[in-house]
């Protein structure tokens, strides 16, 4: 049984032209993923596998579709006896523990509104959230230095009225989760849970500047998310798909949630503290994982494993996103696996814009192409349409309507908003190409591009070339200002283990970058560096790595 079918109208395609013209989301009147997927499963396929769930402790549980609803409901009641009703903000700091999963639906079945966030919030950002967005109840890992900040927080968080631990430990003045969902009474759905317009999201966005907005969703964005699964990571049904992210990030919804449900393909979780690749590829051998999305880096760091140590027969399908998968990368995973790597596009306030889907033939270091749910184009800076080759800012065209999957907008910040969304265009402020094929590549931010001697130079391109050379783990590529050239190239590399930085090293990159791209892309600065500096989601922060050139 695959649940998203019944919101199609029409279920099967069988080609990706037939895919573009006829895809189409018949969106029911009042839509609550909760309810209408998860128990609906549970009534007609009880025991059907809905949560795989393993740990870096070999801990492991196996969650049936008849015990996540007992688990939702049971986590929904006693959510409402400490006074959690629709439309009340919950936010939820539980990194990848199955908890979340409970939390979130018995939310969805209140009509509140969840807010994840990640564990790595200090005191400041957790102050911030709460009197940005009324957060009313924190529900979190016991576990330290994060119930601190959380502690230290609200004395300034005039809104909280309820501290939730799921352990191990349960500080002062916290009640106990797993106390509190085994000594709830049974519950009753409410007459009118949510309706379609109502919030079930608000994300807030780890941007490179200032403090972070928040992307509300509402009630029909987990619909938007068959594309994500069924037509972009291709899960299978009764299958096992593992996406690497916490639940702090948008992503997490992205793989471990609604599109992977409908589609009634088991949700793998990997709970774990650190990413170990050697692990993680131990973990997709043991459990026969069948579909896995992850970030470039992931894969940066999985191939320089010996994969001829693991047993990979399982895994049928793997896609990636978050950031530009480079050439490189793309080649050694297909030389080492014979998968193919299909690369998407999205952001916090979408779902899947650009993918490369089933159908398609993958070009290494393209994003795909655009998703029928968005009416995309390209739009250079005097705000006439690029043509093929052309660079231009992505846009969502949403004068004939707006897609299911955007966001309603900036919660509580109209003028943010405004500052994205105009004249019935949402700008994504990305930067890239269209070739003859209809494919996307990425170029870069808006503000990343480098101005150089009158050419245009994107990051990526740059950051592609280096990554050829053996010598580069991670990269980040920047414009430094200049008063002959207006600004000139520079790159901050993160060395393999094996190398040492010198100055002979730094020519020789030099000059690989000229021999595989335009020469005058190469860079003229080259910083050999620990670590690049990233926001709390993982971005690199270019805009950091310019301040301080």
């Amino acid at each position: 049984m695959q649940i998203y079918k019944k919101y199609l109208k029409q279920p099967e395609f069988n080609s990706l032209k037939d895919f573009q013209n006829n895809f189409k989301i018949a969106v029911p009147e009042n839509f609550n993923f909760a309810y209408d997927v998860v128990d609906m499963y549970a009534k007609e396929e009880p025991d059907k596998c809905a949560i795989f769930w393993v740990n870096d402790k070999d801990q492991a549980h196996n969650f049936t579709y008849r015990e996540l609803k007992e688990k939702s409901d049971a986590t929904a009641s006693y959510f409402k006896s400490v006074g959690i009703t629709r439309g009340d903000k919950v936010m939820l700091i539980l990194k990848r523990r199955y908890e979340f999963w409970f939390a979130c639906l018995a939310l969805q079945k209140l009509g509140a509104v969840s807010i994840p966030a990640t564990h790595l919030l200090t005191k400041k950002d957790i102050v911030f959230r709460c009197n940005a967005a009324d957060i009313k109840t924190v529900v979190s890992v016991g576990e330290e230095p994060v119930t601190s900040h959380i502690n230290e927080a609200v004395k300034e968080c005039n809104s909280i009225e309820n501290l939730i631990s799921i352990g191990p430990s349960y500080p002062k003045g916290w009640d106990n989760f797993q106390d509190g969902v085994n000594n709830a009474p049974q519950f009753i759905k409410p007459d009118i849970a949510s309706q379609n317009e109502d919030l079930l999201f608000l994300y807030f966005t780890s941007g490179t500047t200032g403090n972070p907005k928040m992307v509300a969703h509402d009630f029909t964005y987990p619909l938007a998310h068959i594309v994500t699964a069924s037509f972009w990571q291709n899960v299978e049904e009764n299958g096992r798909h593992l996406t690497v992210a916490d639940t702090g990030w948008a992503k997490a919804v992205w793989g471990k949630m609604f599109g992977q449900m409908m589609a009634g393909c088991a949700v793998f979780v990997y709970d774990h503290e650190k990413f170990d690749p050697g692990e993680m590829l131990n973990v997709i051998s043991k459990y026969k994982v069948t579909s896995f999305c992850a970030p470039p880096t992931i894969y940066r760091f999985m191939i320089r494993e010996d994969l001829t140590r693991y047993d990979l027969s399982s895994l049928k399908y793997c896609v990636t996103a978050g950031e530009a998968l480079n050439p490189k990368v793309y080649e050694s995973f297909k030389e080492a696996t014979g998968l193919q790597l299909m690369e998407a596009f999205g952001q916090t306030e979408t779902t899947v814009q650009l993918g490369t889907f089933p159908w398609m033939k993958p070009k290494p270091g393209s994003m795909g192409i655009p998703s029928p749910q968005y009416n995309i184009n390209l739009i250079k800076s005097d705000g006439t349409p690029a043509e093929d080759g052309e660079e231009g800012e992505i846009v969502i065209l949403t004068d004939k309507e707006i897609p299911l999957g955007l966001f309603k907008g900036y919660y509580r910040d109209k003028e943010q908003t405004n500052s994205v969304w105009r004249n019935n265009i949402y700008h994504t402020g990305d930067v890239a190409w269209r070739d003859e094929d209809g494919y996307y590549w990425f170029v870069g931010r808006t503000d990343d591009v480098i101005k150089s001697s009158g050419y245009r130079i994107g990051p990526f391109e740059v950051e592609s070339a280096l990554m050829t050379h053996p010598a580069v783990v991670e990269c980040a590529v920047t414009g430094v200002p200049d008063e002959i050239r207006g600004q000139i190239v520079k790159a901050s590399i993160v060395l393999a283990k094996e190398y040492k930085e010198s100055e002979k090293l730094a020519k020789e990159i030099k000059e690989h970058v000229k021999k595989s791209t335009a020469p005058y892309k190469y860079p003229r600065i080259v910083e050999f560096v620990k670590e690049l500096p990233k926001t709390i989601s993982g971005k690199i922060r270019r805009v950091k790595i310019r301040e301080e050139s």
